[in-house]
């Protein structure tokens, strides 16, 4: 991961804050524990606060940063994921997801289709005047069958791309809506597009939320003659 894309995640900052924050609670108790010896209990009355404040600036900005973990900055128009597709069989496909840091995914789905879903945080109106920009997360990958039929009946594929024992700002906001009044939870439209077997699709997050899926040229050809055009 490049120093570029890890600074768009809002995770890194508020934990730097937090390191820089518990170096100062360290040195204040420092003095505090001299002004202690010395005997100076008016001064050290006043440190032992500051310090408590420090620690408390500390633990909330690392449980924010925690919280925050897995997701990114929003710009105008924000590359999300890449996927390449690979045919098995007959409705059945082998994908693989690049994101922009450069890590990957093999995952397996069935169906005609494949389709992405991600989260967006849009803050409500003061902190939106304050120039707090939306933050995103990838929740889900899934397959999906073009015959609503099959749709019904058939075997489907659901991958989470969360982590599972993550801290998560979302479910902290819905759990405790009074400590976040400041987050207004917008759930992105999916994206789909049809599997070709080669396929390359590029998906990206516009600001409003909403995801847009492209397939590279040779796929939209194969995805072309896959409906006959």
């Amino acid at each position: 991961m490049d120093w570029s894309t890890l600074l768009r995640m809002p995770m890194t900052v508020l934990l730097v804050l937090a390191a820089v924050f518990m170096l100062i609670t360290l040195v204040q108790l420092v003095v505090l524990r001299r002004h202690l010896h010395n005997g100076f209990r008016l001064a050290a009355s006043w440190r032992a606060l500051l310090c408590l404040a420090c620690f408390a600036l500390t633990v909330l900005l690392a449980g924010t940063g925690i919280a925050l973990r897995g997701y990114r900055l929003l710009g105008d128009e924000t590359p999300v994921v890449d996927i390449d597709a690979r045919i098995l069989s007959p409705q059945r496909w082998a994908l693989t997801l690049s994101w922009p840091d450069g890590s990957t995914r093999q995952v397996q789905l069935v169906g005609d289709d494949w389709r992405v879903e991600a989260v967006v945080l849009k803050w409500k109106l003061p902190a939106l005047l304050a120039g707090l920009p939306p933050l995103y997360r990838l929740d889900r990958l899934s397959g999906r069958y073009d015959d609503p039929a099959q749709e019904a009946s058939a075997p489907r594929s659901v991958i989470s791309l969360v982590d599972a024992h993550a801290f998560d700002l979302l479910t902290l906001g819905r759990q405790y809506p009074q400590w976040l009044p400041e987050v207004d939870t917008v759930y992105g439209s999916g994206a789909f597009l049809p599997l070709v077997d080669q396929g390359h699709y590029s998906i990206s997050l516009m600001r409003t939320g909403a995801l847009v899926a492209r397939p590279d040229d040779a796929t939209a050809q194969r995805i072309g003659s896959r409906f006959g055009g």
